[in-house]
């Protein structure tokens, strides 16, 4: 699963970062709200955020309404998948302040900064983003409104919490705030947080989730998100995952919501939409790289995506 998560990753194009270190002593209550201003330089115009908090040190509440309130204690990771504002305090029933009114800017250029409490017990944490210049992902539309990933559980768990602790201490240094370290990290890290989640709900997990949970599905994204470029056929598919056509494209469709070559499209597409926005590569060169045998072809299918040619699209900056 873990091959396929970082493949669609991959093909979203995910930018992550650091930018702010928080300190904090009981009692204490703040909102917080991860907003694209905090994904700038990163990410100019980013459609999706996901914002996450490490706590590296204390523990703290994280509430966000119509959900439980959770813990999280250091060495784990909360994350916000559609970026909602919550709360995060020392203890329930405390009235929050606004967080943006308590950052305080680096004297030394390095991270913004927070100091904010009542002198009691200290919790430690940095707050990050992961953004996307895509609406749509699949993966971000079938997470939870709030995901956590404890770094100390797992197979993984010795080199993420080494990462992060060392990640940490650099940015809190005024390092690799908006580097592509952080931006690797914390791919990563929403890689291990969702596999945790689908590994302790298998029964839950709902669409494209489950689908990844899936081993046939779940190959099956992985090798289209791995080869876009390839001719695919459902035939192709289902014989690389060791099932007959009809089941295969069945079980495909029953999880995803839509059939395997039809989503083999969608992918092809968001991908060339990368291409022209980011490189000045001609269309031919763009179609053939997203598997078309012609530009003609290209053009067909991206107009009936998204209402324009690909020309048209471009000289549009870029935004469908």
């Amino acid at each position: 699963m873990a091959d396929a998560l970082s493949q669609v990753l991959r093909s979203v194009r995910l930018a992550g970062g650091v930018f702010l270190d928080v300190r904090l002593t009981a009692p204490w209550a703040v909102t917080s709200h991860i907003t694209a201003d905090d994904c700038r330089p990163l990410l100019a115009n980013p459609a999706q955020v996901i914002g996450f908090h490490v706590v590296l040190a204390g523990r703290m509440l994280a509430k966000l309404d119509g959900e439980p309130v959770r813990e999280v204690q250091a060495g784990e990771i909360v994350l916000f998948p559609r970026s909602d504002v919550h709360v995060l305090a020392s203890e329930p029933g405390l009235r929050p302040v606004a967080g943006h009114e308590l950052v305080q800017p680096s004297p030394g250029g390095g991270l913004a900064r927070i100091v904010h409490g009542g002198g009691g017990e200290p919790t430690h944490l940095v707050c990050g983003f992961l953004g996307c210049e895509e609406h749509g992902s699949p993966l971000i539309a079938a997470l939870p409104r709030m995901l956590s990933l404890d770094v100390r559980k797992g197979t993984s768990h010795d080199w993420i919490e080494a990462s992060v602790r060392f990640a940490a201490a650099e940015l809190v240094a005024g390092r690799l705030a908006t580097s592509d370290v952080m931006s690797r990290l914390s791919e990563l890290l929403l890689v291990e947080a969702v596999r945790q989640y689908v590994a302790s709900r298998p029964g839950d997990a709902e669409g494209w989730l489950r689908g990844l949970a899936d081993p046939y599905v779940g190959k099956a994204l992985a090798l289209i998100h791995d080869g876009i470029e390839r001719p695919w056929s459902a035939d192709a598919l289902a014989r690389e995952v060791g099932m007959s056509r009809s089941a295969f494209v069945d079980r495909f469709t029953g999880l995803i919501g839509q059939p395997p070559i039809r989503y083999l499209t969608a992918c092809r597409l968001q991908t060339a939409c990368l291409q022209l926005r980011e490189t000045d590569r001609p269309l031919a060169r763009i179609a053939f790289d997203v598997g078309y045998d012609s530009a003609e072809a290209f053009s067909r299918a991206f107009k009936r995506q998204y209402g324009r040619s690909p020309a048209h699209w471009r000289e549009a900056d870029g935004h469908a």
